[in-house]
């Protein structure tokens, strides 16, 4: 089940807004996350239909954004990336590309 900040967010931004501390706040007293304060100009606080018309895409999200975080660490430096395109251009080989497919392979996106 996505996040409530997820399906907030999406819900933002389908109606041209941002997330913003000062404008939304969420709350958890231990019976689960609800919208504490919400307060954007010509934007009425989404009901619990709209927020779960929003849970596919927000999973699909928070897959993304996971997969997105291993593939980042899998990559390596910026300093170890270019070092491989360097010898790659040297010596005529794919070293950085191969190394790119397998992160991406190892860590697929839906």
């Amino acid at each position: 089940m996505a996040s409530l900040f997820t399906k907030i967010k999406l819900y933002l931004e389908a109606n041209s807004k941002t997330w913003d501390d000062t404008k939304v706040s969420l709350q958890d007293d231990g019976s689960g996350a609800y919208i504490k304060t919400f307060n954007y100009d010509g934007l009425e606080k989404p009901t619990a239909d709209q927020l779960a018309s929003y849970e596919t895409a927000a999973n699909a999200a928070e897959t993304n954004a996971s997969i997105d975080a291993s593939r980042r660490t899998q990559y390596l430096s910026w300093q170890q990336q270019m070092e491989m395109i360097y010898k790659d251009q040297k010596n005529g080989t794919t070293t950085f590309k191969d190394h790119c497919d397998k992160v991406r392979s190892n860590n697929p996106k839906s």
